[in-house]
């Protein structure tokens, strides 16, 4: 058990990246559009793992060769890198201090129905439960920030997405769809109905998250490698690309199988509740929640992390978690968390509404990773090659048609 410990710990870097890209509002997307549209954007999201896959490498990679941080090259080295910088800093905070209150909002949700199916005296209580159990889950989460170890970090988000992976295979096991559905969701097509731009926006928004690769050099640093760890860095990232993938994918598949040919579409939390429960059980709707559940405490941490990570990444470049500043800008994301379970949004489609919101900052953090990995002096002989810039050209065009497509369905 200890060698195997150690081996998974190895790729402590992927579960990070892989806490940042699934968390609830990446399972709220895909139980969506699993149960609104099938398998029919499983091509977006087999894309978006891709480029995901590629942009986790090539901000590792530049980390390993040069030493330095993502938004201090930026600022240091790029002629607009400030501008481009201080609006990464901004966008990405937003979005994803967005993304935090739903998940807090859903993850809430999730533990109430959890109890009020073994204990349904509390049900007429549910706000005054949710809010509560909003309060303790954001409170316990502060609390462990406070102690700062980039270890300990590390070993929780190693045990949430074991425990949200294992969740939502064993469930695709009780619930699946039908082959043929799987092989025509890989055909690229854009539901053409009222929120089919919107799902796929928020597609791309919580699997392709600039905050996973902006964090990558920080959290490289936090693991120590140096340049001795390429080969290692690069198995990582395809094990998080891999494993968003997978996951992702049980989840839209399971609400597919479950949802879709009912006519069942989610709109709340509750849905998932009474849709599941007659197809898969009592116990099997326990474990698919408890991965949904899983999914959301994985994210509470990176999410809350990001804002002074970016912040001290732009000012220095170093990895402090001990600092005052990094304490009272993670206790006043913690209390922004609370917003959904406080006013009582729906959390489901707060969700969905932020997700999108963090596709309009992704071509910039993909034009400056191209710029800094072709800069010869800096990188000298490991600078990019033919391959990897093709394909990251492809991930710049892909971010470009799909914020544009976000636009078009905010306005629709």
């Amino acid at each position: 058990m200890s060698a195997f410990m150690r081996a998974i710990l190895s790729f402590g870097p992927a579960f990070l990246a892989i806490g940042y890209t699934i968390g609830t509002g990446s399972v709220t997307a895909m139980i969506v559009a699993g149960s609104t549209f099938g398998m029919q954007l499983l091509w977006v999201l087999l894309l978006s793992c891709l480029f995901s896959g590629v942009l986790i490498y090539a901000y590792g990679n530049f980390a390993l060769v040069t030493g330095e941080t993502a938004l201090y090259s930026f600022k240091k080295h790029l002629k607009f890198g400030k501008v481009i910088a201080i609006l990464i800093i901004i966008g990405v905070s937003f979005g994803q201090w967005n993304s935090l209150t739903g998940i807090l909002g859903i993850s809430s949700n999730i533990l109430f129905e959890m109890i009020a199916l073994y204990f349904p005296a509390v049900v007429p209580h549910k706000y005054a439960v949710v809010v509560t159990i909003a309060v303790l889950v954001i409170s316990i989460m502060y609390a462990i920030l406070l102690i700062g170890k980039y270890s300990l970090f590390e070993k929780i988000l190693v045990i949430f997405v074991s425990c949200m992976g294992l969740s939502f295979i064993l469930s695709l096991f009780v619930v699946h769809p039908m082959p043929a559905e799987v092989v025509r969701g890989l055909i690229p097509v854009i539901p053409d109905v009222v929120g089919g731009k919107m799902m796929v926006a928020a597609f791309v928004g919580t699997t392709m998250a600039s905050a996973t690769f902006l964090s990558r050099p920080l959290f490289i640093q936090g693991k120590g490698w140096g340049i001795a760890d390429r080969a290692q860095q690069k198995k990582d990232a395809i094990v998080a690309a891999v494993l968003v993938f997978i996951i992702s994918g049980s989840v839209m598949a399971v609400a597919a199988g479950a949802l879709f040919h009912e006519g069942k579409p989610v709109t709340d939390v509750l849905d998932m509740v009474n849709a599941l429960e007659p197809i898969a059980g009592k116990f099997a709707l326990t474990v698919f929640f408890f991965g949904t559940l899983a999914a959301g405490l994985s994210s509470v941490f990176p999410y809350m992390l990001i804002a002074p990570l970016l912040i001290e990444d732009y000012r220095s470049g170093k990895l402090d978690t001990q600092s005052t500043q990094f304490r009272i800008i993670t206790g006043i994301a913690a209390l922004f968390a609370l917003t959904i379970p406080v006013f009582g949004f729906n959390p489901v489609k707060g969700q969905l509404l932020t997700q999108v919101f963090n596709v309009f900052v992704l071509p910039l953090v993909i034009l400056g990773i191209i710029l800094m990995i072709n800069k010869k002096k800096m990188m000298g002989e490991h600078a990019a090659g033919y391959l990897l810039n093709i394909v990251l050209g492809l991930a710049f065009m892909f971010s470009i048609l799909i914020s544009f497509n976000g636009i078009l369905g905010l306005l629709e």
